[in-house]
């Protein structure tokens, strides 16, 4: 694959096999960012799990102190007395079956979250094969399945970002803009990082985390020493 002269320069910025520490790293992504447009920052950490056991495929969801620097449109499935909480805590949209059979019916996705009740389920499993491919459909463990649709919208709102483990224990997430100084992407990494020690399945033997690294859309990766990480 051939790079712009643009990207090969960055590149020379980053020690070839050098592991950085969680200030330097997010120092040098941001220099090395390679979009014209404000680029995201995505952190990328590769565990040792096997994903075959249940208990070692995580997922889940974390609040970054500093947000994602992207809105989310939200759509709330709920009804009654949730439904009217979701209104006044300022979901995009807020609605039941109808919501669900526009889906159906419409092919409709102008919305980048979805927060359901219980009650919703049943119906929306109905559509799974549209949402679950577009990583939309609800689930409890992100917190987007809940009677408190109020607290779920605050959460998304302040930049909730899902995690979720690839076959190869590979878990990737935002953790900003590049237009983020360097404080906030690092105050983001570390809450990112703690959230996913928090989640280590008791039946993991040996080291848990085999490689951090954080990359701008477009840029380079650069390395994280895992020493610099509060363990």
């Amino acid at each position: 694959m051939k790079r712009s002269k643009r990207y090969v320069s960055n590149l020379e910025k980053i020690e070839k096999g050098k592991a950085y520490t969680i200030e330097e790293a997010v120092k040098l992504v941001k220099e090395t960012s390679n979009s014209k447009f404000d680029g995201t920052i995505e952190v990328a950490m590769n565990l040792n799990l096997d994903t075959k056991k249940n208990d070692q495929q995580l997922r889940g969801a974390v609040v970054l102190p500093n947000g994602t620097g992207k809105s989310k449109r939200i759509l709330v499935l709920a009804k009654g007395d949730a439904a009217k909480a979701a209104k006044e805590a300022g979901a995009d949209f807020v609605g039941d079956v109808d919501m669900i059979q526009k889906i159906e019916q419409e092919n409709w996705f102008d919305y980048d979250v979805i927060i359901a009740t219980p009650e919703m389920m049943p119906l929306l499993g109905k559509i799974g094969k549209l949402l679950g491919p577009k990583g939309l459909m609800p689930n409890p463990k992100t917190g987007t399945v809940t009677v408190d649709t109020a607290k779920a919208i605050e959460e998304t709102k302040k930049g909730k970002v899902n995690y979720r483990t690839d076959s190869f224990g590979n878990i990737h997430g935002i953790i900003g803009k590049a237009s983020f100084d360097e404080t906030k992407l690092a105050e983001n990494l570390r809450a990112f990082v703690e959230a996913i020690m928090k989640v280590k399945p008791s039946t993991v033997k040996g080291a848990y985390v085999k490689n951090i690294s954080i990359s701008s859309t477009m840029g380079p990766g650069v390395k994280i020493d895992l020493n610099s990480i509060d363990k």
